[in-house]
């Protein structure tokens, strides 16, 4: 009875294993040369400056070349095409500068390269010191707010107003509905899965589920996320971020931020809860707070134009100039 019980189980285990292989034959995605991304994604907006640490950084500069600077960081396996309904509707008004973080978008990275918070936002100061940038306002969505306050707080003679938007930081920030993709970040296997598969599934299932209304995240919108998580080295990069984990905040770091602040916030964000946006604008002096009902996780993406006139509003009531 034994031998047959061993029998079967090894049966079965090496249906898993088949099955599990099987699966990973048809999710493959090989990296896709960057010069193929660039062809594609890159415009006359695009740019690349050469920073420390062998990072190769690609940023696109639009708007009032003489306007006041506005500098917008994207989050976690996201890009600066998160931010073009700001840029459409700013545009006329302010400089706009919109980047890719390491492990994201255009910008290349060298093999080792090791993400963090204080790390990218060393990025944006060597980038603001390369451009010779004025003071500028800074946002960031969810990671991106994370390297947006993050930047405030060790380089404030940068910036002069910062905008969070569903941003990431709080300690006791807890994932109310986890993507597939956040749990299998947790695990050795699921990170070595994940760097070698296209991610279009996963990368549908929990963009649509974080948004209030799944229809902003198109079919266009998910293969762009796709494709330039597929540029070499970027996988690598994006599963040594724990998401959630990116960035620490403390009410006695964030009460050092002394420039003008606006917390925009999804009320139905699953990713990052809403009480970490009453932790926010309640630890930062000043701080004004906006919240929008029946809106996830990607307000800049959800509704454009009512969040950038909030923001165009918050920015005319201070200037950054």
């Amino acid at each position: 009875m034994i031998k047959i019980l061993l029998s079967v189980l090894g049966g079965v285990i090496a249906l898993v294993v088949v099955a599990g292989f099987v699966g990973w034959l048809l999710l493959r995605g090989p990296d896709i040369p960057y010069e193929t991304l660039e062809a594609k994604y890159a415009t006359a907006a695009s740019h690349y400056a050469d920073l420390p640490g062998g990072v190769h950084l690609h940023y696109k500069d639009q708007g009032k070349a003489d306007g006041p600077v506005l500098v917008l960081v994207h989050g976690f396996g996201d890009s600066h095409f998160s931010w073009d309904g700001w840029v459409a509707r700013l545009s006329d008004r302010y400089r706009i500068i919109t980047v890719d973080l390491p492990g994201h978008g255009l910008t290349r990275a060298p093999a080792g390269y090791v993400a963090s918070a204080d790390g990218f936002a060393e990025l944006i100061d060597a980038l603001a010191a390369k451009l010779a940038l004025p003071k500028f306002a800074i946002a960031g969505n969810s990671m991106g707010g994370g390297v947006a306050w993050q930047t405030t707080v060790r380089y404030p003679d940068r910036v002069d107003a910062l905008i969070l938007a569903d941003a990431a930081g709080w300690p006791s920030e807890t994932l109310k509905k986890p993507p597939l993709a956040f749990k299998l970040l947790q695990y050795s296997w699921g990170r070595a899965f994940l760097r070698s598969i296209d991610n279009a599934p996963l990368i549908r299932s929990g963009l649509r589920g974080e948004v209030g209304d799944p229809a902003v995240i198109t079919d266009a919108f998910i293969a762009r996320w796709a494709e330039l998580q597929r540029a070499p080295g970027h996988r690598a990069i994006l599963m040594s971020i724990q998401p959630g984990k990116h960035s620490q905040a403390t009410k006695e770091a964030l009460s050092t931020i002394k420039v003008p602040t606006l917390v925009l916030w999804g009320e139905t964000d699953p990713l990052i809860e809403v009480a970490s946006a009453h932790k926010f604008a309640e630890a930062i002096p000043g701080a004004q707070l906006i919240i929008y009902p029946k809106v996830g996780h990607l307000p800049q993406v959800e509704i454009p134009q009512r969040t950038a006139d909030d923001v165009a509003a918050f920015l005319a009531a201070h200037p950054t100039k």
